[in-house]
Parts: C-alpha cells; structure tokens; sequence
C-alpha cells in the first residue's frame, strides 16, 4: 500500500528543507543517519512505528470501519486468514485472550454469526421453493387430465358438452369469434376436450378440499392459496393479479390472527393462526408482481403444522414426509403420528434413535 504523507501548512518550509537534504542520498544512508541522531536502535523504531502508525491513521480517514475491514478481507485473500490477523491484533494489543472466558466470547460470535446466515438461506429457499412446487402440481395435473379425457372419460366429456351447446356456439359466433379462431390456430383443440378439461379441474379443486394432501413442501395447496413449512417456519403464497404494487396489500399480524388481501376486496385470509407466531420475525413480499409471498417465523420452533388457519382443511400428519418417522418401528411410528402436532420432544420419548440425531435446548 503506498501512503502519501501531507505537511500540515505551517512544516512545509522545514519538509522542503528535509526532502533537499536527502536528496541524492540512498534509504539506506539516510536511515543511518536518524538512527545515528536518535542515539539508538530503540528509539529509532519507536519514532519509525509513530510515523507508520500516524500515515496509516491518515490513510483511512473518512471510510467507514466496514469500508477499511473490508479492504483488509479483500487483502488477506478469504475470510480465515482475515479472522486470524484480526485474532492477532487483538491478541497483541489488548488483554482480551487473558481472560479465561475469551474463547467462549469468540465462538458464541461465530455461532451466532453462522444461524444468521442459515436464517437467510432459509429465507431465500422459501421465496422460490412454494412456486416451483406449484409449478408442478399444475404439470401433473393437466397431465393427469389428458390422459384421462384420453382413456377414462370421454364420454362424460360428451355429454357435458351436450348441456351447454347453445353457449360454445354463441362464443364462437358473436361474443369473441376472432379470439375464438386465434386459439384454434395456435392450439388444436376441441370443444369437447376443453370442457372435459374445465370439468377435470374443478374437480381436482373439489378432490384437494375434501381430502387433502400434502405438497412437497408439507403443507397444503388449497383454493385461494398455498403453504409450506419447514420446523421453524411457515410461508404462505397467494396468487394476485399481474403487476399488484405493494401498496395495495392489506396486511395485519398478530400473535395468533393473520389477515391479508388486497384493498377494495374483502380478506383473503383473515382467521386464527393455527399455532402463534414471533410477529416481529414475520415479513411478506411481492414476487414477480403476481405472488404474494407471507414468511410466518413459529414461536414454537419444534411443532409441525397441520393447518395455517383454524378452520381451513388439515392435513393428515400420517402424510407428512418427517425424516425422523425412518429410524422407528411400527408402533412408535403410530404413536407419534399422533402426537406430532403438538411437537417433537414427546415424540422423541417413544423413539431412542430420535435422540441420538436430534438436539434442542
């Protein structure tokens, strides 16, 4: 690092004289010759440490301590390497390391340090994960339907659109005919198979509400919305119209009620929380203008959810894929079941291998 030491207004006369003085005369001969005048190796160094220390202190006025750390990080090329001259400067000058406790101070840092960085990945997995699960429950089920409008039902299919001819055909001749002709472009579809398809759907939505279950995220894909959870966390994703701005969500939340929805429409989720939650650790976001993303931090950070609003459908938790279900036999695994709503630690009573894998405190 190259240092430039400015004279302050009222030295530049006596600077001028010292650098003519020097000048012509190697490092090393001039060196010599503070030395010869300090009277000694000692305070030579000392007057050379000041002088360092003074330009260094000059060099980082006006960057902030992230701003200078960070260089320092860039320089030492990584993290550890970083963390260990800092160690060592603390060690030097300062007493720290002589108190018996310091090491303890160090490593609660880097374990606090470490769940901050796990909360944040978790934050980012549950942005993406409850829409690429979306993604391909729509895939299977279109795929689903088509075999079936295929092989299975055909002719349900045709006698649905036996009771509404009248409507497909005033479609196709007044309401939108050249819409009506784009699709048949771009898509070879029939009536027949769009109003199998239409019946398909509905009935997959009627399917999930009566019995449901479980997405890949263990939670539940319902009419007006969708959630997953993971031990400490819930979220929740809502479809809303293309290009809503965040100032038209209505969102409140509290310890054991959450209600959202969009200004000008009537909530839509507006209940009591199935268990409470830490509100202040609670956040949403709009994702790519037509989700709406909830993040709900549990306040019991061991129970599963079977349900995000009281009353809303439940999951069975005899579907829920819990990796700590593999290690037990039959009859713990039945007992556990049901119990599991109510939190790990009783279950782990009825399973040995859960302790050995599992830790709280």
């Amino acid at each position: 690092m190259v240092v430039t030491i400015d004279f302050r207004e009222e030295d530049e006369a006596a600077a001028a004289a010292a650098m003519k003085a020097i000048a012509g005369r190697s490092d090393e001969e001039v060196l010599a010759a503070v030395l010869a005048r300090k009277g000694g190796p000692v305070p030579f160094l000392q007057a050379a440490i000041d002088a360092a220390a003074a330009a260094a202190t000059k060099a980082i006025a006006g960057r902030s301590d992230e701003e200078v750390l960070a260089a320092v990080l860039a320089r030492k090329g990584g993290p550890v390497p970083f963390l260990q001259a800092a160690i060592d400067v603390a060690q030097r000058r300062s007493d720290l390391f002589l108190d018996p406790s310091a090491p303890g101070v160090v490593a609660e840092m880097a374990v606090e340090a470490q769940a901050k960085a796990e909360a944040e990945e978790r934050r980012k997995r549950a942005k993406g994960e409850p829409r690429k699960a979306a993604e391909m429950l729509k895939k299977e089920e279109t795929r689903k339907a088509e075999e079936m409008l295929k092989e299975e039902e055909p002719m349900k299919a045709e006698e649905m659109l036996k009771e509404e001819p009248m409507k497909t055909e005033e479609m196709l001749k007044e309401e939108e005919p050249m819409k009506a002709e784009e699709m048949l472009k771009e898509e070879p579809r029939t009536p027949m198979r769009e109003a199998g398809r239409d019946k398909v759907e509905r009935a997959a939505v009627v399917e999930r509400v009566r019995d449901p279950k479980p997405n890949a995220g263990n939670g539940l894909d319902l009419e007006k919305y969708s959630w997953t959870q993971e031990r400490p966390e819930v979220t929740i994703t809502i479809p809303v119209p293309q290009g809503t701005k965040s100032s038209l969500v209505t969102y409140e939340i509290m310890k054991n009620h959450l209600k959202v929805g969009l200004k000008g429409c009537s909530f839509i989720i507006d209940g009591e929380l199935f268990e409470p939650v830490k509100v202040n650790d609670c956040l949403w976001t709009i994702e790519d203008g037509n989700t709406l993303s909830i993040l709900l931090t549990k306040e019991n950070q061991k129970e599963w959810w079977t349900s995000v609003i009281k009353g809303d459908p439940e999951l069975d938790p005899r579907d829920m894929k819990v990796p700590e279900l593999r290690d037990c036999d039959v009859e713990a695994k039945e007992t556990i079941v049901r119990i599991l709503s109510h939190g790990l630690p009783k279950a782990m009573n009825f399973c040995p291998f859960m302790h050995n894998r599992f830790s709280y405190h």
